[in-house]
């Protein structure tokens, strides 16, 4: 019944931080896109985006407790898992586990692990093979 996820929505503290961290940390496009009422963020990526909501601004309906540093991401990169720890390095981001073997949807993957502005937990991952 369900093929994939479209979009999930991360509630942010700090807009232009979260915007700099998705969009020119890891590559993220910056969308804005209108709704009824409103100018809306997304992050896109691939045929997935992350809808942006600013915290005690967000939009309805939403999570009954929007907040930020709730969630755990995990993205799958599309360049070698040392070619993202050197962008991670490079753009200051601690990485605080990795690289480490786990395991992912589709099987084995190499991972990383950094936080994000509002202190989401960040997985990147490269598949093996």
């Amino acid at each position: 019944m369900i093929d994939r996820i479209d979009h999930v929505v991360l509630t942010t503290r700090d807009l232009p931080s979260c915007l700099h961290f998705y969009g020119e940390v890891l590559g993220m496009k910056v969308e804005k896109f209108e709704t009824p009422g409103a100018t809306r963020l997304a992050l896109k990526f691939g045929r997935q985006k992350i809808n942006i909501h600013e915290w005690g601004k967000e939009f309805t309906p939403r999570a009954h407790v929007a907040a930020p540093g709730t969630l755990d991401l995990c993205f799958i990169s599309e360049v070698p898992l040392e070619k993202v720890m050197e962008k991670l390095n490079s753009s200051n981001i601690k990485i605080l586990e990795g690289p480490v073997m786990k395991t992912g949807a589709t099987g084995p993957m190499r991972s990383v692990y950094v936080r994000d502005p509002d202190l989401n937990l960040v997985e990147i991952s490269v598949y093996n093979g």
